[in-house]
Formats: C-alpha cells, structure tokens, sequence
C-alpha cells in the first residue's frame, strides 16, 4: 500500500468529519428556524447528521460491491458507540439519565439491532428489508415527536441551551445554513469513495477480511462526530445530550443507514460471520445498556470503566481471530466468562431495585 492511499483515506476521514460536523450545524439552525422543538432536533436531526458519514459510506461500499464494510460499518459503529464513546463519556463525568425517553429508546435500539438480526438471517439484507426498516425508521420519529412534550423541564431546557437558537435577521444568516449544509454533503460525497477506497485497502495489505477493517478502522472512523458530541456534552454536564445522542445515533445507523443502503444497493448481502458473532455481540451491548440505565439511571465511572473494557476485549478478539492466532479461541473464552462475572453484579442490582419499587412504602 503506497503513501497515496493511506493520504487519501485519512483526507476521506477529515472530509468525512468535516462534512459531518457542517451538516448537523446547518441543519440546526435550520431545523430551529422552522419551529422544530429543540429536543426533536437534538434526537432526529443531530443523531442523524452525526450518523452521516455511516450512511455515506455504507451506501457507497454496497454500491461498490462491498458489503463487508457497509455492514461492519454499522455493526461495528453500534458496538463502538455504546462501549467506546459512553465510557469515555462516563470516566469524563458520571451520566445521570434521568429522561423517560431513555426507557423508551433503548427497547426501540433493542428491537432495531433484533431486526437487523433475523433480516440477515437469510445472508442478505434484501429490498424488502430496507423497505421495512425505513417503515420502522418513520415510526419511531412519530414516536420521538409525540414524546418531545413530555419531558422534564430539565431535559428541555438542556437541550434548548444546546439546540436552540435565535431566528436569522439578515439575509446572509439565512443563506448561511444552507450553505453549510450543501458544504457538507459535498464534503461527504468527495470524502466518501477516498475513506472506503483506503479501508480496502488497508485490509488487503494487512491480509485481513474488509469484515474486520471495518468493524474497527472504518467504524472508528465514522463515529467520530458522535464520540465529540457525546463527550463534549458530557463535559458541559448536558448528560441527557450524551447518552441520547448515542442511542438515537444507534437506532437511525440500523433503520436509517442500512434500510436506505440496502435500497440504493438493491440489497446488501451479508458475511456468515457477522451474523455468528459481531451481530449477536451488538443485541448484548444494547441489552446491557437496560440494567445499567434501569439502576438508578446513571453510568457511572466504573460502569464507564467496564464498557471500556468489554470494547477493548471485544477488539482483541477481532484481531487475534483475523491473524489466525491459535490463542485466539482461549482468549476468547477467558473474555466471555469475565464478562458474565461482571454482568451478573449489574443484574443483582436490577432485582434489588425491582424488589425496592415493588414493596409498599409501609414496609420499609
């Protein structure tokens, strides 16, 4: 692999960044112009503009003919997200999620990764499945906007503080944010074929599958924008901000990415070891969010700590698995039962909690 390539790919990476970044900005003042209440636009338009550069680059790659790296893409993206960005967002400061529209999402996030599942069951995700996850994806924008009004004040005044701004008074502020949006789909458009073109190959110089090259370079990569988000808000104290932004992020990169992805492509087909190990990984990360936001709401530190550590196990495995590595299969093993020892303390504290809210208040 030549200096060219890997110059190209990291151009892609900022393009895609870049792109990303002056898509949300623009959308938002956009979105805010036109009434969009603030919270709508921080779990629609920000989780989507932040899922950009995974719905550019999936459509681009199953166009391409490479379907490892459109689906590794998400489903490493997902798993990255959770693990990755919330942990590092937890260590930077505690995440108390104390929004019902979290006990809302993550079940949608839940059956999202579930559907993904059973559509890849056949090994492709075909028009039809496209078609119902973009059906999927309609509703649960319904849902979400029929939920705006019923939060805490707290939750809508965070996310007004970060999403809401004045109306544009002269005609350049007006013109501004569309430009920043044709900006930044340009940005994307351009960026896009580099940054798919050198995680190619990247993988055939490595010697490695495009599966895997995707599911931690090119997932890397496209998270970005939803790592900075979240742990910029995390800094800020905006948790609501932190944790929605991943979950909403996760739920449009399946229903919106690869519902559109798949029909663009006209179906995407699908490796027989995503859906063995990397797919059944991604539904155990969104369950594992339950407990851990069901306890009290919060991620703390440790929580933080521990999802660190499951990405950085998870990724281990990936890369002793793809050098054929014989210890491979026992770290492995070593990796699952650590995991089961620390997930059973987490459901202990998800019984005692259902035993405290289920006894009569005269009891205690």
């Amino acid at each position: 692999m030549d200096l060219h390539t890997v110059l190209l790919f990291l151009a892609g990476l900022a393009l895609l960044i870049g792109g990303a970044d002056l898509l949300v900005r623009g959308a938002v003042h956009i979105s805010a112009a036109l009434g969009v209440p603030p919270l709508v636009i921080g779990l629609t338009v920000v989780a989507l503009g932040t899922a950009s550069p995974e719905l550019a680059v999936s459509i681009n790659a199953a166009r391409a003919g490479h379907a490892d790296v459109s689906i590794g893409n998400i489903v490493g993206s997902n798993i990255l997200n959770v693990l990755l960005i919330l942990g590092l967002s937890a260590l930077v400061r505690p995440l108390v999620v104390a929004q019902q529209l979290i006990r809302h999402e993550v079940p949608i996030m839940i059956g999202a990764s579930v559907l993904l599942f059973l559509a890849a069951l056949d090994g492709r995700i075909g028009m039809a499945d496209g078609i119902l996850m973009v059906g999927a994806l309609a509703f649960y924008l319904v849902v979400v906007g029929r939920g705006a009004g019923k939060e805490s004040r707290t939750v809508k005044d965070e996310y007004a503080r970060e999403y809401a701004h004045p109306p544009p008074r002269s005609p350049l502020r007006i013109i501004l944010p569309f430009l920043m949006v044709g900006a930044g789909l340009g940005a994307l458009f351009v960026g896009t074929p580099w940054f798919t073109g050198g995680a190619v190959a990247f993988a055939r110089a490595l010697g490695v599958s495009e599966l895997v090259i995707s599911l931690t370079i090119v997932s890397l990569g496209t998270s970005l924008p939803e790592a900075a988000t979240s742990v910029i808000a995390s800094a800020r104290g905006e948790r609501d901000i932190a944790v929605g932004n991943v979950v909403g992020s996760n739920i449009f990169n399946i229903l919106a990415v690869l519902g559109i992805a798949s029909l663009a492509a006209g179906g995407i087909g699908v490796n027989r070891a995503a859906i063995r190990f990397d797919m059944p990984v991604m539904i155990a990360v969104a369950f594992l969010c339950l407990p851990v936001f069901f306890t009290n709401h919060t991620i703390s530190r440790k929580e933080g700590a521990l999802f660190l550590a499951y990405y950085g196990a998870y990724t281990t495995y990936l890369v002793l698995h793809a050098g054929a590595d014989r210890s491979a299969d026992l770290f492995g093993r070593i990796a699952f039962a650590l995991v089961v020892l620390t997930v059973i303390p987490v459901l202990i504290g998800v019984w005692r909690a259902l035993r405290a809210k289920g006894t009569p208040a005269a009891t205690r």
